[in-house]
């Protein structure tokens, strides 16, 4: 039965004597105080009993928006369909009724409805502009779900010209021109210039675009303050929850992640989780990402302490769960990735937050205190490039001993390889590729006659682009093969059909190394500056083939080619990796967790004792300003010798311009000082 405040809103909206003004007021009170379901019965009353009400089409779309918030979209489609029909020209419900269409399956006519509304803002207004980005946006967004990737970089081109602002709309093109291999990645053209695409750019974007590890600290900082931003509420101020009896029992970790299940994060996390040991650490996870059942997210639900859906809570109640549970330690596994929760953890759900394998390289955000990598991934010398304090494993990632493989062994005739040549593969996203490292690979091919390049399908149109740009550098379209899409299992199981593994840079493979390694299939990597370059150098060190891990772009082309011309060299490196496989302290699993372990005791030892590091991000505007000049597409920083003279350089002629303050980077005051002497 409802409340005295329902039934009187009941009635009143029977009589018409509820106007759109209250009615909206009344819903939002029912909503916070009744839930939702009085809510949608007192809309729904609303609309019965007031049929020729002026403002009909605006309540119609509020009711559609609630029942597509409550998943009934059967109802919701009907409401936002009459509202459009009753008025055409309210743009809100054909956004919202193409976002249903997409919701049920019904893509084409979401991108119909959105391309119908765009026609009709033909009229520039302030308001005819937003809502026409709004739908150029929503229908780039499906066509590149659908692979239909020219058609979706049309309309983001069309929706930045008409605001040239939307740093969203700048990192989906950014990013689908990574995807398509599209070569430069960052294309200006007359309306937007290089600067607005520089400092638009996502953070795992400009990690796959430059080798520059200054310039993505500032550019994630950019990302931070801009795309994050401030909260509107719901700061933990105060931990008493996870400082009250800490003195004995283990310390209490929250892994925050959308990613534990059948995705790499899961993959490699999985076995972590069951080796954690209770006496030291009780561990919740706070799974933020889609529902999944799956084999990974049941082993690691089995063995954690608190497993805690929070999809559905928004930021502050999510944080205030966490704070609640008395979580010590959180650790951010999402990072800048996909589903992350970035805006719950700058409201500081726990006393201390650690950035972890998700994201590879600094958040730098102001709330991130600790980094967890190894000596070959941040070097002492580069802990510079990073906001956060660096601790160190033995290696950075971990990995799952439990791997399932297929038991069918396919031969190569099955995939579609050539027999008796020697297979370089490369099975990281095509997103990884750009045009120095394929035109690394075509050098390596033209030295190696006969070789072929095994790399993962991808859509049609990067299939013939990277095709052409072989033929261009003197390859035979049919040297560049393409393996179909398979389940995990069966794609592991088709590894050892390749001699050799090629890596990309400056982002490597990762869980693609560990599992090309695990198969027994030897990685030649490129170890560059960044965090993303240097992770598979870290793999292979870890694997016991240090050799592998180059660090010059001329030694990584040799030593495939050499490896390449004595296909008993890479035999020796196969039967290495079978005999160290399981002792090596790349799948040493359990001392990694142990070391895990030390590190959250450290950490929470120097958060008691007021040496909790705090973020410096001194100076990351005027590095960015600085960054964002150069042509990553045209000139790789590989080809840098002196990377930090390099950049005093810029910094210098900045100061000399405009001065810049010191910090504890680059811009020190001892190299102001000789800067300052050098220019005078």
């Amino acid at each position: 039965m409802g409340s005295e405040i329902f039934s009187s809103a009941i009635s009143r909206a029977k009589s018409r004597n509820l106007s759109v003004v209250e009615l909206t007021r009344l819903v939002d009170v029912l909503k916070m105080t009744e839930g939702m379901a009085n809510a949608l019965t007192l809309f729904k009353t609303w609309i019965k009993h007031n049929g020729d009400n002026p403002l009909l089409y605006a309540v119609l779309f509020n009711y559609g928006v609630a029942l597509t918030d409550v998943g009934d979209l059967a109802a919701a489609r009907t409401c936002l369909e009459r509202a459009t029909i009753i008025n055409p020209d309210f743009m809100p419900a054909h956004i919202n009724l193409g976002r249903v269409y997409e919701k049920i399956g019904a893509a084409d006519k979401a991108v119909l409805q959105w391309s119908l509304m765009v026609d009709k803002l033909a009229m520039l207004t302030g308001t005819a502009i937003t809502h026409k980005t709004i739908a150029l946006n929503q229908m780039a967004r499906v066509l590149e779900e659908r692979s239909q990737d020219d058609p979706a970089e049309a309309r983001l081109r069309h929706s930045l010209e008409l605001d040239s602002s939307q740093r969203e709309a700048v990192q989906h093109l950014i990013a689908l021109r990574q995807r398509q291999c599209k070569w430069p990645v960052v294309a200006p053209w007359d309306r937007i210039t290089r600067d607005v695409l520089m400092t638009g750019i996502s953070p795992l974007s400009i990690a796959v675009l430059a080798d520059d590890p200054l310039l993505q600290l500032a550019s994630n900082w950019n990302y931070n303050k801009s795309d994050v931003g401030m909260p509107d509420g719901g700061l933990v101020s105060s931990h008493w929850a996870a400082r009250e009896g800490r003195k004995t029992g283990p310390l209490r970790i929250g892994y925050l992640s959308s990613d534990l299940r059948a995705h790499a994060v899961g993959f490699l996390m999985a076995e972590v989780f069951e080796l954690h040991d209770p006496g030291a650490v009780e561990v919740s996870v706070y799974y933020c990402g889609p529902d999944a059942d799956d084999s990974i997210q049941a082993r690691i639900k089995a063995v954690v302490d608190h497993w805690v859906p929070i999809s559905h809570l928004d930021d502050a109640a999510a944080a205030r769960r966490i704070a609640d549970d008395g979580i010590h330690i959180l650790v951010d596994v999402n990072g800048y990735t996909k589903d992350g929760r970035t805006k719950l953890v700058l409201l500081r759900p726990a006393p201390v937050i650690v950035n972890w394998l998700g994201f590879p390289g600094s958040m730098a955000s102001p709330y991130h205190h600790y980094i967890i990598a190894d000596d070959w991934v941040i070097p002492e010398e580069q802990e510079l490039y990073f906001s956060e304090k660096v601790l160190r494993l033995a290696c950075y990632q971990p990995n799952d001993r439990k791997r399932i493989v297929s038991s069918k062994q396919p031969s190569r005739g099955d995939v579609g390889l050539p027999d008796d040549v020697i297979v370089y593969c490369c099975f990281n996203g095509a997103q990884k590729i750009n045009r120095f490292t394929f035109e690394r690979w075509m050098t390596i091919l033209n030295r190696v006659p006969g070789s072929v390049l095994w790399l993962l399908e991808s859509s049609e149109g990067v299939v013939e682009r990277l095709r052409q740009f072989a033929k261009q550098n003197g390859i035979a379209e049919d040297r560049i093969i393409f393996a179909k899409k398979a389940t995990n299992p069966d794609h592991l199981a088709r590894y050892p059909l390749a001699d050799l593994f090629l890596d990309t840079l400056p982002y490597g493979a990762h869980t693609t190394a560990s599992d090309a390694l695990w198969m027994g299939v030897p990685v030649l990597t490129l170890s560059g500056r960044s965090f993303a370059s240097r992770v598979c150098g870290s793999l292979v060190r870890a694997a016991g083939l240090p050799d592998l891990a180059c660090v010059s772009p001329a030694e990584y082309v040799d030593r495939a080619v050499a490896l390449g011309r004595n296909k008993a060299a890479i035999q020796i490196y196969k039967d290495r990796l079978a005999a160290e496989r399981d002792h090596c302290v790349l799948f040493d699993t359990p001392s990694l967790v142990r070391r895990l372990e030390s590190l959250y005791a450290q950490m929470w030892s120097e958060f008691e004792n007021g040496q909790q590091p705090s973020p410096d991000l001194t100076n990351l505007d005027v590095y960015l300003e600085i960054g964002i000049k150069e042509n990553y597409d045209e000139r790789e920083v590989q080809s840098v010798a002196d990377y930090r003279a390099w950049w005093l350089e810029k910094l210098a002629h900045r100061h000399a311009l405009r001065a810049i303050g010191p910090d504890r980077r680059l811009w020190t005051t001892e190299a102001a000082a000789a800067r300052s002497t050098l220019l005078k």
